[in-house]
């Protein structure tokens, strides 16, 4: 944009300075000159003159067009990751003014619409709180039919098996032993089924937690089940509204579930921070990777999570190749009716905000 702006006044300073000899010369007024060596070194005085003028003059209106430019430029980078943009300063009534303009109307339509997405969540978060209230009686039927259907079949085959045993150890050892063998089988699927119990008896949920308290707590959980090693890098004071918090939840669940099942790694790191006016999810494994534009239409935990960053308004971004690991990160942005409280470290509740 510089050198077209001086180029541009450079020909418009030649142009004008040629005219302006072409007048005089038409109208008899310039002197006539001695010999051709003096118009030679008064030409290129001149042109040289007018290309210096024209360049200083073009520098000089150049700067500012390009200051602006590169203030709109970074607003809309801004925009396009997804963060918040700064109140644009006043750019003048011309059409980059203009533009500035029609770029923070623009950017404030974005940020009540995130804003909105945002409430939205925290609705549904407290709307799917007051329904799993409601489903409480109906799992804990579920969990005592298969109890019953499961687990209890199990029980009783073994202690039918193990009365067996009693009666046949005297008589036949070979036929007792094989009836041993049983009810240590079926004593395993008993257990197995057990623990499937156990699974679905887990909470999934914040359950009124803080997404500080509740992470730690969770790879804490799963440090303690499994052969890998999971770091975890995290705000200590990060607090949020409720809708956001329960999505980034799910989404470091399912990353760690995604992990556990496909990806073969033995570390896992997670850092979730808050940077300015966004909240950065971080995750990386070393494991076996895979070709991402052939999975991620197909996985439902990546579609899961891309959905919940774009249900917060933010993004989300994941880098992998086969045998290179995998690496999610995931920006969401704060809106301003939520920075006030948030930078005082305490949480108004949004249910009870606008009482």
């Amino acid at each position: 944009m510089v050198w077209r702006q001086m180029g541009e006044a450079v020909l418009f300073s030649l142009g004008i300075g040629f005219l302006v000899v072409y007048l005089l010369e038409s109208q008899g007024l310039a002197a006539p000159f001695e010999s051709w060596s003096t118009i030679i070194t008064f030409g290129l005085t001149a042109i040289g003159v007018l290309i210096a003028a024209g360049a200083a003059f073009g520098l000089y209106r150049s700067y500012p067009i390009r200051s602006r430019v590169e203030l709109m430029r970074d607003a809309m980078l801004m925009l396009e990751k997804g963060n918040p943009v700064p109140p644009l300063p006043n750019m003048g009534k011309d059409e980059i003014g203009r533009l500035a303009e029609q770029l923070s109307r623009l950017s404030r339509k974005w940020e009540e619409q995130v804003a909105t997405l945002q409430r939205l969540s925290s609705n549904n978060t407290e709307l799917a709180a007051k329904v799993r209230m409601s489903a409480v009686i109906e799992e804990r039927q579920r969990l005592a039919r298969e109890l019953h259907d499961a687990v209890s079949q199990q029980l009783f085959a073994i202690s039918m098996t193990a009365t067996a045993v009693g009666r046949t150890l005297e008589q036949d050892f070979e036929r007792a032993r094989r009836q041993v063998e049983l009810i240590e089988e079926m004593a395993a699927v008993a257990q197995s089924e057990m623990r499937a119990l156990l699974l679905h008896l887990r909470p999934v949920h914040l359950d009124g937690k803080r997404l500080a308290q509740a992470i730690p707590e969770l790879v804490k959980e799963m440090q303690a089940k499994v052969p890998m090693h999971i770091s975890l890098d995290m705000d200590e004071d990060l607090q949020l509204n409720k809708g956001m918090e329960n999505h980034l939840f799910r989404m470091v669940q399912e990353a760690l579930s995604n992990t556990l099942r496909h990806a073969k790694a033995t570390r896992m790191d997670i850092a979730l921070h808050r940077r300015g006016d966004t909240v950065r999810l971080a995750i990386r494994d070393n494991g076996v990777g895979f070709d991402v534009q052939e999975k991620k239409h197909t996985s439902y935990g990546l579609v899961s999570m891309e959905e919940r960053a774009n249900e917060l308004g933010g993004s989300f971004n994941v880098a992998s190749a086969p045998g290179k690991g995998t690496r999610i990160e995931i920006r969401v942005p704060i809106m301003a009716e939520e920075r006030g409280w948030n930078d005082g470290g305490v949480q108004s509740d949004p249910g009870t905000a606008g009482r």
